[in-house]
């Protein structure tokens, strides 16, 4: 899976979960701050992402922009 298309699905997901519009959710977006998520919309979208990838993700305070979680499943989706 390319970064690009993580991308898009870690968009479709935020989008959806966060009820924010896409132009919003960039690579360098904050999730708290910029996209106004909480603690338990960031759990959720990590979980939504373990659902639909099949993938392990922890929970990470080091994962604060968009462009985190894009890297972050990354490297797990090429670690598997």
């Amino acid at each position: 899976m390319t970064e690009q298309e993580i991308f898009d699905k870690v968009k479709e997901i935020a989008v959806d979960q966060l009820d924010v519009e896409e132009d919003a959710v960039t690579m360098t977006a904050d999730i708290k701050e910029d996209l106004d998520a909480d603690s338990l919309d960031v759990f959720e979208i990590m979980n939504e992402l373990e659902d639909e990838l099949d993938i392990k993700l922890e929970a990470d305070e080091n994962v604060k922009t968009i462009g985190d979680v894009v890297n972050y499943v990354k490297k797990e989706l090429d670690a598997q």
